[in-house]
This record gives structure tokens, sequence and C-alpha cells, in this order.
């Protein structure tokens, strides 16, 4: 066989198959995966010493939540105490104007202002990302009736209508506040992820994706998604500050149950009680103080999150 008839004869079967092999091994490696994803994330964020303090912070929160019922030296109903008692060996932070011991009280009203934070900033980041990336990437005649409410969310004040649905549905529990706090904290995070999905959508790899045949749906998640992270990161912890902060708030009003133990509660009884003509200041600046430290935990891991979204952090960290 000649030079010429080797050059013009085409490849053979095993050597497409093993470079439609390969490809298909390159593909695959790089196709998005979120554990991976997540772990790069954790990473970066651990890497900034002020983010690790928050993490470290937020931690000892879900833990003291989790294992209430083993901190707590008493039961928080227990009301046999003396009344209004001074901070002592036997109740560190004194007693209640009914004869509950405060450092208990502190210590399971963990368990429900934690936990309405938590979901009531995963539900509304979750609410926020559907919305804002839907809105964001297709183009339709409802489109247009997706941003007028999210506008009509946007300009009405959050506080009063907060006030007023839980008015209306009053005594419902932490459901009740956890659904009030999802419904007036969603907008904000939407209108941000739309913003950001339109800059994404006119780029080169969405417009591959869009020719290969994709759908809206597979572009959206797998393609534009994972570009957003650290958005959707800093969106969920400013919803997660908001909601512990509204659900204080509700509660000090009396628009909650009364009969649960939270720290928005505390304050409510403390309130009530006029802790501060009876000297009692501890019954306020306790939980007040808890609601400030798990924002500033919020606050401190928003450092971390900017790394993901700023290349040059990363790099000066890593030249350091």
């Amino acid at each position: 066989m000649t030079h010429e008839d080797q050059l013009t004869q085409p490849p053979s079967t095993t050597s497409v198959r093993a470079t439609e092999v390969a490809a298909a091994a390159a593909s695959e490696e790089k196709r998005w995966n979120p554990f991976r994803v997540l772990g790069r994330a954790v990473g970066t964020i651990w890497s900034e010493p002020k983010a690790r303090f928050g993490v470290v912070l937020l931690l000892l929160f879900i833990l003291m939540a989790i294992f209430a019922p083993l901190i707590a030296p008493y039961d928080p109903h227990d009301t046999s105490f003396p009344h209004n008692q001074d901070g002592s060996a036997a109740h560190l932070l004194g007693t209640t104007g009914v004869g509950q011991d405060v450092l208990s009280q502190l210590i399971w009203g963990a368990r429900v202002s934690v936990t309405v934070a938590l979901i009531a900033g995963l539900l509304s980041t979750i609410v926020a990302i559907l919305v804002g990336l839907s809105w964001g990437y297709v183009r339709a005649f409802w489109g247009e009736g997706v941003g007028f409410v999210v506008n009509l969310f946007l300009v009405i004040p959050s506080l009063p209508l907060m006030i007023v649905i839980a008015a209306y549905l009053h005594n419902g529990g932490i459901a009740v506040i956890v659904f009030v706090v999802v419904v007036t904290g969603w907008a904000w995070g939407a209108r941000v992820l739309r913003s950001q999905t339109q800059t994404l959508r006119s780029r080169d790899f969405v417009t591959a994706a869009k020719f290969s045949g994709e759908s809206p749906s597979r572009i959206v998640f797998r393609e534009i998604l994972p570009n957003m992270t650290s958005l959707i990161v800093a969106s969920f912890f400013g919803a997660a500050t908001a909601a512990i902060l509204a659900e204080a708030g509700l509660e000090f009003l009396g628009l909650g149950d009364p009969n649960t133990v939270s720290w928005g509660t505390m304050l409510f009884w403390a309130q009530n009680s006029n802790v501060l003509l009876t000297g009692q200041w501890v019954q306020l600046f306790a939980p007040g103080f808890m609601i400030a430290l798990f924002a500033v935990s919020m606050t401190f891991i928003n450092f971390g999150v900017d790394g993901l979204s700023n290349p040059r952090l990363r790099e000066r960290k890593a030249g350091r």
C-alpha cells in the first residue's frame, strides 16, 4: 500500500470507537457535579478566617438547638422557682416573673428561632431561584405578569404585610410564621437572580447548549444555575437573617404562639413583665444578644461567600 493510499484510507472502526469513548469520558469529567461544586464552595468559605468564625458560631447555634434537652438545666415551662430572682449558682441568668429559668428558656428558644430562620431562609431562597431563573431565561408574555407580581411585593412594606397576614392567621404556630416570612421575603432574591440570569443567557456556553438540543429546564439548572452559587448562598444567608428578625418581631408583637419558647416570645413576656422597671434587664438582653450573634454569624460567613464570585480574592489568598 502506497503512502497516498494510507492517507486516503478511512480510519478503522476501532480507532473511531476509541475516539468516541475518549470524548465521552472528557465530557463526563466536565459534567457538573453538585457535590464537587459544594465541596469547592465549602473549601473557599472555610479558607477565609472571618467566614470560619461565622461557620463555627452557626454550628454552635445548631448544636444548641439539637441538644437543648441535654444542655438546659431545667424544663423551660417549669414555674416552681422563685419569681424575678437575680442570677445565682442555681439560676445563672435568674428567673422570670412567673418563676421560669431564663437560661433554660434561652437554650430551648434556639430550637424555634434557629429552625424558623433556616427553614424560612431555605424556602425563600428556593422560591427566589425558581421565579428568578425562569423569569430571566424564558422570553414569554407571562414574564410581564411575573414582573408585576415581583415588583408589587418589593414596593409593599414587608413589616406591615407580615403583621396583617400573621394577625389574620393568629396563633397558627411556627408554620404560620414560616409561611409569613417566605411570602414576604422571596421577591428581592428573585429580582437579583433574574438580572444575573439575563446576563448569562447570552453567553457562549448557553448558546452552545441551545444548539445541541438541550431543554430550557436543563439549560437553566445545569448551565446557568452553577454559575450563580455565590449569589444563591448570599441570598440564603440574607433570607435567614431576615427570617429570625421577623420571627422575633412577630412574637414580640404578640402575633405568634405565646405558649412556645423562642427568643421572640422571651422578648414578648419580658416586655409584658416590665423587666426594665424591676431591674431584670437580662431577660431582654439575653435573647436580643443571641439574635444579634446569629445575624453576626451569617454576616461573617458572607465574607467567605465573596470569594466564590471574585476569583481575585482567591488568587490573593493563594499568593499569601
